[in-house]
């Protein structure tokens, strides 16, 4: 699993992790039953403290997009791959409206007139 960090970003390291683990899922990188890189190899790998890693991976348990064993390390759930794709195409138009200077009332309206 390639992951690539901006240390420049206002986003705190561990949320970029665990958005770039539910885009990676969300893309089909990664399926229902892969399991992801231990904690201590992916942080050594990007270079960060491995309670930063731990900090994405807690986030994502509670989603429930992965689970979480001890000896097995963590492995994405089934049927929670859509969800993760999903959640990662929000953020993504989330961005993008922010980037246009959208308030969250007015994307939520476009989002409610969509949806109807």
């Amino acid at each position: 699993m390639l992951l690539q960090l901006d240390p420049e970003s206002e986003q705190p390291l561990y949320q970029q992790i665990a958005a770039a683990v539910r885009r990676a899922v969300g893309e089909g990188d990664i399926t229902a039953g892969d399991r992801l890189p231990a904690a201590r190899d992916l942080a050594q790998s990007l270079d960060v403290n491995m309670h930063t890693v731990l900090r994405a991976y807690s986030d994502l348990k509670e989603e429930g997009l992965i689970e979480l064993r001890r000896g097995r390390g963590a492995i994405v759930r089934e049927g929670h791959a859509t969800a993760a794709g999903i959640h990662h195409l929000v953020a993504e138009l989330v961005a993008e409206a922010k980037r246009h200077g959208l308030t969250a009332k007015e994307l939520n309206a476009m989002v409610q007139k969509e949806y109807r």
